[in-house]
């Protein structure tokens, strides 16, 4: 939600360097950061629900995290910028914990936990 509602005084206490690469995010990157964060929480209700589409919905969301972070990490130098220390672990632990709420969903479904 802070992501989405950026405004001026939030810029301003950006370093250069961020509120740069903030502008300059294409129109589509709000959409897909939706696309990564709503459907794992969908995900997580559907499970709660005992549903399989909590399957679907997280599988959703981890296109959405790869595709997320493979522009961040992909076509910026934020690596280059601020070294891999300290901009690899929560993106790598987020695109991990998506790859467990697929692999979990998918165990749900084959142990007959959700249908």
């Amino acid at each position: 939600y802070a992501h989405m509602t950026v405004d001026a005084t939030a810029l301003a206490a950006m370093s250069d360097y961020d509120r740069a690469s903030y502008v300059k995010l294409p129109a589509w990157f709000s959409f897909v950061y939706a696309l990564a964060v709503l459907p794992a929480l969908a995900g997580s209700v559907a499970l709660l629900l005992r549903s399989k589409f909590a399957w679907l919905l997280y599988g959703l969301s981890l296109i959405g995290v790869i595709v997320q972070f493979g522009w961040v990490f992909g076509a910026t130098d934020l690596i280059a910028v601020k070294g891999a220390a300290a901009t690899v672990p929560f993106p790598l632990f987020i695109f991990l914990m998506a790859v467990v709420q697929v692999w979990f969903a998918g165990i749900a479904i084959k142990r007959r936990w959700i249908s």
